[in-house]
């Protein structure tokens, strides 16, 4: 079996892996650390859980171990998709190179320029950042590219996923063309592969699982759920998820719980806590303090429930994680495998539950097809049908509510009517729309005649009915109901007058 003294590591960084604890190496990192210390470019490719940072962080210590960087011209480049990634890269740096005299400096959204420029102005041998970031640097002239020896991209799959994949073409063209390249994803999508074919020379591949596999450490499960109606679906989909935890137990010592969008991940955080669950949230929206203290509570299980976007679904390092509730079906059946990845991890069983709902079984039917393996079904927690609500919602009272008429108007001459004579007015206006009379033809044929005149003075009055029921001379303009419009009568006034 191979050992860590088999790889032809700096002794220094052979304690520093002795005191942390590790004797063997994953079949990633044996499979790169030979070649990336032989300096050729090395093309990993494995699921996330399996060790790939210490792949390149190893490797890195021991080659940049002589020499010493100048001002503002990093000696290597790791390239991260996010921040909370970054601080890990540059833990594990820390971890490995506290017995060898090397310098780093991480550079990050959410922290002061100042603070960063002045790492950058005394020599740095490792820069750790992510790509707008780094650009950023650049561009204001505080950053030169033109030294470095070694760059790596680690977890390529979720730049392309993210949309750094321009960034990351434009920093490839910063460096030199002799560089080293490391480059580590955990799938390789037809783009990934376009970009290791451009700047990759020859590169050694070692892939150690098939790509985009899930451990088989980690027990998975799925709820098909269906809500009672669309507008509680969202508050019964919440009960489901607290009813799955409950339903754990005491084996649910911690747990991701992984949303699609940013507003959802709020939302569920919120609703936990309201519930006495020991939650809180974290996505790119949120200030990066707020990220570090939020993740900082849960890795050191001050904080049980983590709700998260997929920021936090890549390369986190928390090993003790029993439990991943999916809220959430992914939407790209890749990032299924990531979240999961979260548990189970270095040889621990972990467990993976899933909520479905019906608009999301195209993208569940997507993750079975890409693992290759079926998700066995869970018992919904609800039963078959969701409980109705005790009180009616606004939206029910609403709809219980009669529609309300309109009473049609009375003109004064209904008014005067005796009670049997507006008993057949009914009949008679059927009869008077059935069978038009003489006039009424007469009075059709006029105003169609004088129809533009007509419209011209009906601009310019005021719209307004007349109550009287007649025209001026008293004759009443029959075959236009009781109320005849002001711009018909005017015409009527002016033939007469003629």
């Amino acid at each position: 079996m191979t050992k860590f003294s088999d790889l032809n590591l700096n002794p220094k960084v052979l304690k520093a892996i002795d005191e942390a604890g590790y004797e063997t190496p994953t079949p990633i990192q044996a499979g790169a650390i030979p070649p990336a210390l032989e300096g050729r470019d090395v093309l990993g490719i494995a699921q996330t859980g399996t060790g790939k940072t210490a792949s390149f962080t190893l490797p890195l210590i021991t080659m940049l171990a002589r020499g010493r960087a100048r001002a503002r011209m990093p000696r290597s480049l790791v390239l991260c998709p996010t921040r909370e990634l970054a601080a890990q890269v540059a833990e594990n740096f820390d971890t490995y190179a506290k017995h060898v005299k090397l310098t780093k400096a991480l550079l990050i959204g959410g922290v002061s320029f100042k603070e960063q420029d002045i790492l950058i102005d005394k020599g740095v041998d490792v820069l750790i950042a992510t790509p707008g970031r780094l650009l950023d640097h650049f561009e204001r002239g505080k950053l030169i590219l033109n030294d470095v020896k070694v760059m790596v991209v680690d977890e390529a799959d979720r730049m392309l996923d993210m949309g750094f994949i321009p960034d990351i073409e434009r920093i490839f063209g910063l460096t030199p063309f002799t560089r080293q390249t490391l480059f580590f994803s955990a799938t390789m999508a037809p783009e990934i592969e376009r970009i290791t074919n451009t700047f990759l020379s020859n590169p050694e591949r070692i892939e150690v699982a098939r790509q985009a596999t899930a451990s088989e450490t980690i027990e998975q499960g799925v709820v098909m759920f269906k809500g009672s109606r669309k507008d509680r679906e969202a508050s019964e989909k919440r009960k489901v998820l607290r009813l799955m935890i409950d339903g754990e137990g005491e084996k649910c010592t911690n747990a991701i719980i992984f949303c699609n969008r940013k507003t959802d991940v709020d939302t569920v955080a919120k609703s936990l806590k309201k519930y006495g669950y020991d939650a809180a949230p974290i996505h790119g929206d949120l200030d990066q303090s707020q990220r570090t203290r939020t993740l900082e509570g849960f890795r050191n299980g001050e904080l049980r429930f983590l709700v998260a976007s997929d920021v936090a679904a890549r390369g986190l390092d928390v090993p003790s994680v029993s439990h991943v509730f999916n809220f959430d079906v992914p939407s790209h059946a890749e990032d299924y495998v990531h979240r999961i990845g979260r548990t189970g991890r270095a040889g621990r069983d972990g467990k993976a539950m899933m909520i479905c709902v019906p608009r999301d079984e195209k993208n569940f039917d997507a993750i079975e097809k890409l693992i290759q393996k079926e998700i066995p079904r869970l018992d919904n927690p609800l039963g078959t049908k969701a409980p109705e609500p005790a009180e009616a919602s606004a939206d029910d009272k609403a709809e219980a509510k009669p529609k309300r008429t309109r009473r049609p108007r009375k003109s004064k001459d209904d008014a005067n009517q005796p009670e049997e004579v507006k008993a057949e007015a009914p009949a008679q206006e059927a009869d008077v729309k059935d069978t038009p009379k003489p006039e009424q033809e007469a009075t059709a044929k006029a105003s169609n005649n004088r129809g533009g005149r007509s419209s011209e003075r009906g601009g310019r009055g005021k719209g307004r009915n007349d109550d009287r029921g007649g025209d001026r001379g008293g004759n009443k303009v029959v075959g236009l109901g009781d109320h005849t419009p002001t711009f018909i009568q005017l015409s009527f006034d002016e033939r007469r007058a003629s």
